[in-house]
């Protein structure tokens, strides 16, 4: 299966474990967007408002191209900033391009308490909590 990691980009250093394992699994995985460069969007800030701007927006596009390119995708949520199994604004939006595109959506953990709680509980994502075996 092609599955699409997606996470905070301060989970991407948990990240190498995870991928290696849905490798060994069979799996392909696509890498989330500045995968290698995590804190780009901060110098993307520091260029102006409008650089931020056409580079967040290049950024959404392309997450909505790694969606469609794949079975599935995968959502890291660890606990950030005292948030258990934090999900993100674009993570969020990627687990709604995939709902929209009926693709399977796999959550590491729980969904989190909070505002989205609601609507990631109707796109009916796959806890798997933490055991990658459980992704098909």
């Amino acid at each position: 299966m092609k599955v699409f990691v997606c996470c905070s980009k301060h989970f991407y250093s948990k990240l190498p474990p995870i991928l290696e394992k849905l490798e060994q699994l069979g799996h392909e995985s696509t890498l989330p967007n500045s995968y290698h460069e995590p804190f780009k969007e901060e110098d993307m800030k520091l260029a102006g408002a409008k650089e931020h701007n056409e580079w967040k927006a290049g950024m959404i596009r392309l997450q909505a191209e790694k969606v469609a390119a794949n079975d599935a995708i995968l959502v890291v949520n660890f606990e950030k900033n005292g948030i258990q199994n934090y999900i993100g604004g674009a993570t969020f939006l990627e687990i709604f391009q995939a709902f929209e595109r009926k693709k399977k959506i796999f959550l590491y953990n729980p969904v989190p308490e909070g505002i989205f709680k609601d609507e990631l509980d109707g796109m009916e994502p796959i806890v798997i909590n933490g055991e990658l075996e459980k992704i098909k």
